[in-house]
C-alpha cells in the first residue's frame, strides 16, 4: 500500500511541476505587464489588487526568486533556461524546484510519519525537477540538429540567389519552426540592436551546444576574415552534417539493445519487489526493519547506479 501512495504522490507532483512550468503568459503580454510595472502606472496598480489563486502562487515564486538572487551570483541556471527555451528567469526555477521539493517531502512524510522520509522526498523532487529541465535541453538539441542541415541549405541557396548573409538568416527565422528559427531570430534581433555578428552566433552556440554548429560558426568568422564563396563551405558542411547525423542513427540502431537491457537491470529489481509486496507483504520487512537489511538495500542501490553507469559509458558513442 506505501508503494502505490509513493507512486501516486511521485506522479501528482510531476504533474504540479509541469503545471508550474507552464505558468507563463504570451510574450507580448508578459512585455506589456513588465512595462507596466516598471512604469507604476494605474494598470499595473489595478493588477496587483488582483489576488487570485495564480498570482499568489507566482508571487510567491518570485519573492522566493528574489531573495535567492540575492544570495548567489551564479548564471548557470540562466543559461539551462535558454537552452531549454524557458522563458523564466534561472531563480524563478529554483524557486519552484523549492516548493515542489518541499511538498513532495511533506506528502511523503504525511504518509510514511518519518522525518528523514520529508528530507528523501525533497531530494527527490528536486533531482527529478532537473531531470525533467535535462530530457527537455537534450530534445531541444536533437531537434536543433536535425535541423541544421536544412538550414545550411536554405542559406546557401539564399547566397546564391543574392540574398546578403544577415537577409538568409531574417528568411530562416521567418520559414523554419522553432527551435532553429527561434534562435536564428535571436541572432537578428541581436544583430538589430547593435551586437556584432560575431558576438550573436557565439551566444547562439552557447545556448544550442551543437558541435555541428560550432563548424558554422567557424567557417561564417572565416569567411568574413579572409573573404571566399560562403555558399560552397555552407554546402560542403552540410553534406558532413547530414553524414555525421547519418552514423549518429546507425549508432542508435546498433546500441539499442545495450539501452534496453539498462532499462530492463533497472526496473526489475523494483517490479520484483512490487510483486512480493502483493503478494507476501511481510517477506521484504526485514529488508527495511533490521540494519543489515537497510544495509542490503543501501548495498543494492549503489551497485544499481554502478551498472546504469557502466552501460551508459559503453552504449554513449562521441561523435
Amino acid at each position: 500500500m506505501k508503494a502505490l501512495l509513493a507512486i501516486l504522490i511521485t506522479v501528482f507532483c510531476f504533474a504540479l511541476l509541469l503545471g508550474l512550468l507552464s505558468i507563463r503568459s504570451r510574450e507580448d503580454r508578459v512585455m506589456t505587464e513588465r512595462l507596466n510595472y516598471f512604469a507604476g502606472g494605474e494598470q499595473a496598480q489595478r493588477q496587483k489588487q488582483k489576488l487570485t489563486p495564480k498570482a499568489l502562487l507566482y508571487n510567491c515564486i518570485e519573492g522566493i526568486a528574489n531573495g535567492l538572487g540575492r544570495l548567489q551570483q551564479g548564471k548557470r541556471i540562466e543559461l539551462m533556461m535558454q537552452q531549454a527555451d524557458w522563458p523564466i528567469r534561472g531563480t524563478e526555477f529554483e524557486a519552484i524546484l523549492l516548493l515542489w521539493g518541499g511538498l513532495v517531502g511533506l506528502i511523503t512524510f504525511l504518509v510514511t510519519l518519518k522525518g528523514a522520509m520529508f528530507f528523501a522526498g525533497l531530494l527527490a523532487g528536486i533531482l527529478l525537477g532537473m531531470a525533467l529541465l535535462g530530457l527537455r535541453i537534450r530534445r531541444r538539441r536533437k531537434k536543433f540538429t536535425n535541423q541544421l542541415g536544412d538550414m545550411l541549405t536554405m542559406v546557401a541557396n539564399a547566397l546564391r540567389a543574392g540574398f546578403s548573409f544577415m537577409q538568409a538568416f531574417e528568411l530562416i527565422a521567418r520559414e523554419m519552426d522553432a527551435p532553429m528559427g527561434r534562435e536564428v531570430q535571436l541572432v537578428v534581433n541581436e544583430v538589430n540592436l547593435g551586437n556584432t555578428l560575431e558576438s550573436a552566433l557565439d551566444n547562439m552556440q552557447r545556448r544550442v551546444v551543437s558541435p555541428d554548429f560550432e563548424l558554422v560558426v567557424t567557417a561564417v568568422l572565416i569567411q568574413r576574415q579572409v573573404g571566399g564563396d560562403l555558399a560552397s563551405i555552407l554546402d560542403t558542411i552540410s553534406e558532413t552534417i547530414a553524414e555525421r547525423v547519418r552514423m549518429r542513427r546507425e549508432t542508435q540502431t546498433l546500441t539499442a539493445q545495450g539501452r534496453l537491457s539498462g532499462w530492463v537491470l533497472v526496473l526489475i529489481p523494483f517490479a520484483l519487489g512490487g510483486f512480493l509486496s502483493v503478494v507476501n507483504p511481510g517477506y521484504l520487512q526485514p529488508l527495511f526493519d533490521t540494519e543489515l537489511g537497510r544495509m542490503c538495500m543501501i548495498g543494492a542501490i549503489v551497485s544499481e547506479l554502478i551498472g546504469i553507469l557502466v552501460i551508459r559509458r559503453i552504449v554513449d558513442i562521441k561523435f
